[in-house]
């Protein structure tokens, strides 16, 4: 068993964590999490005598400590990050600072807060001939983007966008995909603190979106979704429930 478990709390209501996840933080005497991103209803899931850090104001070096000093009396320790800790996470860091000091982890996969979003839409991200393709991103902030990353060459494809970190330069974003000819009526959704009770959404096209996000308040914990998959209407069915498509369960 290993000593820390990194463990995705998922996007925001406390339902929406996996079995495993409460398991291990269950199994936990030291708890340490984001709490500007996670909900503090996932603590009730810690043990009684559990130690419990709110690594907000922390860096590095104090989060490694912590672990350290709970390795050294044998205990436990979860790491709680929002959403799934593979995207955004910064796991990976902590993660090669417990390889040099020989500190076992294991990774508990959650859900991200793209998919509590498209489940707020009611959307399906894979529309049948509209998007088979999903581009996770972000523009480039404080923490820079490799070039062959950045959105304007990103948004010469198609597909469905998911942007994190990215809200407050909505503008900017737009302006790059127009730039590669998407069209004025290209279906955008912006999802606040998806899956929370103050969730909030705004649905639009590129000629509107701005003007009603400006109007709504929202300057960080939203994502941006852009793409035809959005759209109210289907062009196509999908194969799979055709009654004259066959497959190895139905022939």
């Amino acid at each position: 068993m290993s000593d820390v478990f990194f463990i995705g709390a998922g996007p925001g209501d406390p339902e929406l964590i996996t079995l495993k996840a409460v398991n291990r933080i269950k199994e936990c005497k030291t708890v340490i999490y984001a709490g500007s991103l996670v909900s503090k209803d996932i603590l009730t899931h810690c043990r009684e005598d559990a130690e419990i850090y709110d690594s907000a104001s922390m860096n590095l070096d104090e989060i490694i400590n912590i672990i350290k000093t709970a390795a050294s009396k044998g205990t436990k320790t979860a790491r709680l990050h929002t959403g799934d800790p593979s995207l955004y996470g910064a796991i990976k860091e902590q993660m090669l600072e417990l390889d040099k000091l020989g500190i076992t982890y294991e990774v508990i996969p959650g859900i991200t807060a793209l998919f509590a979003a498209a489940a707020a839409l009611r959307t399906e991200l894979t529309a049948p001939e509209q998007s088979q393709t999903v581009i996770i991103s972000r523009i480039e902030g404080r923490t820079p983007v490799p070039d062959d990353e950045k959105i304007e060459l990103l948004s010469k494809h198609g597909g469905t966008f998911a942007l994190y970190l990215s809200v407050t330069r909505l503008s900017e974003v737009l302006n790059r995909f127009r730039a590669n000819g998407w069209s004025e009526e290209t279906p955008v959704a912006v999802v606040y603190r998806a899956s929370w009770q103050d969730e909030k959404i705004i649905r639009g096209s590129f000629a509107d979106i701005e003007e009603k996000y400006n109007l709504s308040g929202i300057n960080k914990h939203a994502l941006i979704i852009i793409g035809k998959a959005l759209s109210d209407s289907l062009e196509q069915y999908s194969k799979l429930y055709n009654k004259d498509f066959s497959h190895d369960y139905r022939k």
